[in-house]
């Protein structure tokens, strides 16, 4: 019960930072109702996901990294970029909807992890989305932290690079309430800024420090938060959990549910650490 209090409280605090932000500066209505509706999920995920096994959790990274190149294939497409998953009349940014939880997944699964990464990357790489670029670094930043592998170390280099590239190549305008929200309120509303800002921190720390889970999880996790949150504030990416965008809410929500060990009997190999 307390992983499961600690992981709601994590989400909890920003998408409500969020949700009264939306409110208070008059976004349109259908934001609320998406963001509150995907916090509404979040919160399912993270009271009702399961303990899978080592097969189930393996079958699920396959399925994530297979959807995180969907769509290059389908689109949506601006300017030569594709990061977005379609459904239906919803389109999902694909990184901050599955890399989470990759990143917790690959924590579990300690002997195919740089490769997940690796893949990961590649897909970032290509849609180009310098957002997930950065998530999936500093997830690799908190998985060397954990195991000191020489692995996680090239991994971050090849990361860091490849994400300037993406930065280069793959910018697009910013639109109200979604990116850059917090450069957005820093002359209009500067206490408002710092209070999102405080909201991710919180967040940030609570996934980092409190999670009582096997060390790997909450330092990846906590990285691709960082990561993120970072790429919203240099560039023109969508400001997770804060601005408007289902995606990194439920994304972020389903990561937390599986970082929960605490409802299995035992770890088997591949969740030691």
């Amino acid at each position: 019960m307390r992983a499961r209090a600690i992981a709601l409280l994590a989400l909890a605090i920003p998408v409500l930072a969020g949700l009264l932000y939306l409110w208070r500066f008059s976004a349109p209505t259908p934001y609320l109702v998406t963001n509150a509706g995907a916090w509404a999920i979040g919160c399912l995920l993270i009271l009702w996901s399961p303990a899978p096994s080592l097969r189930l959790r393996r079958a699920m990274t396959s399925a994530f990294l297979a959807a995180l190149f969907v769509p290059l294939a389908t689109g949506p497409e601006i300017l030569g970029i594709a990061r977005w998953l379609p459904l239906g009349p919803v389109q999902l940014h694909v990184g901050m909807l599955l890399v989470p939880s990759l990143s917790v997944l690959a924590a579990r699964d300690e002997v195919y992890a740089p490769s997940i990464l690796a893949v990961a990357l590649l897909a970032a790489s290509l849609q180009p989305d310098m957002a997930t670029g950065l998530a999936l670094m500093l997830a690799g930043v908190g998985f060397y932290q954990a195991e000191r592998d020489w692995k996680y170390g090239v991994f971050i280099i090849v990361a860091f690079f490849a994400s300037m590239v993406m930065a280069i190549h793959g910018e697009l305008a910013a639109q109200p309430f979604v990116e850059r929200v917090i450069h957005s309120l820093l002359f209009e509303a500067p206490f408002a800024a710092l209070g999102l800002l405080a909201s991710l921190l919180a967040g940030f720390f609570l996934i980092l420090h409190a999670l009582p889970t096997a060390p790997a999880i909450p330092r990846a996790l906590a990285g691709t938060f960082f990561g993120f949150s970072l790429a919203a504030i240099l560039s023109n990416y969508p400001s997770a959990l804060i601005g408007y965008g289902a995606a990194p809410i439920i994304g972020f929500g389903l990561a937390l549910g599986l970082s929960d060990t605490s409802r299995e009997p035992k770890f088997g190999p591949a969740t030691s650490h």
